[in-house]
């Protein structure tokens, strides 16, 4: 197991009362698994990921990411945790404006303390496996919002994380170029064997995923899901999803 939450508590002060964010989640992901998280805004869901992150500690429960026992880590230890075992896909991409497609990957990898000389296979290897081969040396300004959204996740896998966790991948995205990023997360998670959990209000997009949670008021409930494609390239796109009974 490359991701597991047991009975994990998250509270926070609220004036002079306690807010529960998360309330005993359970939640366990393998590698090569492609979970998503849905619920309304407010429901906990980021409040997961940034446990899952390591970026708050819970009241109570643990933490698995990795093998690594993530409450017993000191803040440095979870920093480099974060950095060697993490990928994050942040909602918007947020990548410098001066820096190449190709230079934000390589940026990852002198946080890690490797050169960039030596990383760039790897960078370019990953920019490859996005289908940016030929966009490497553009600058943000010069990518569309789907090829922004495709650097942010290659450069989440630049260390080799084992979890990947990614925040609302489509929320600035129409339909066709949410399903093609929807549908790249999943080939890379069966194929790199990452552990992947997607947090999303797009329902229409959970065709390809391979378990489905539901998050209201700080706690989880499995949904059934039945995967309707399985993308075989990056530049498959699945049919429309049919609406889903709620």
């Amino acid at each position: 197991m490359t991701l597991r939450l047991t009975d994990i508590t998250l509270t926070y002060p609220d004036g002079e009362q306690t807010l529960t964010a998360l309330d005993r989640v359970d939640l366990a992901v393998d590698a090569g698994e492609f979970t998503a998280v849905t619920g309304p805004s407010g429901s906990g869901k980021s409040s997961l990921l940034a446990v899952a992150a390591t970026l708050v500690t819970p009241a109570s429960g643990t933490a698995e990411i990795a093998g690594h026992e993530v409450t017993r880590l000191s803040p440095r230890e979870r920093a480099r945790l974060r950095r060697d075992h993490i990928g994050i896909v942040f909602q918007q991409p947020n990548l410098p404006a001066s820096l190449t497609a190709l230079d934000q990957l390589l940026v990852m990898a002198h946080l890690a303390g490797r050169s960039p000389r030596a990383a760039e296979p790897r960078a370019r290897e990953l920019l490859a496996a996005v289908d940016l081969s030929d966009q490497a040396h553009k600058r943000p300004h010069q990518l569309s919002g789907g090829q922004r959204q495709r650097v942010n996740i290659a450069r989440a896998l630049m260390n080799g994380p084992e979890v990947m966790l990614v925040d609302e991948p489509t929320s600035a995205l129409d339909h066709e170029r949410g399903a093609r990023i929807v549908g790249l997360l999943a080939r890379l998670t069966r194929e790199r064997g990452l552990a992947t959990v997607m947090v999303t209000h797009d329902l229409a997009q959970l065709g390809s995923v391979d378990r489905v949670y539901a998050m209201s008021d700080g706690r989880l409930t499995p949904e059934e899901v039945t995967p309707r494609w399985r993308p075989t390239t990056s530049a498959a796109v699945p049919p429309p999803a049919p609406s889903r009974s709620r």
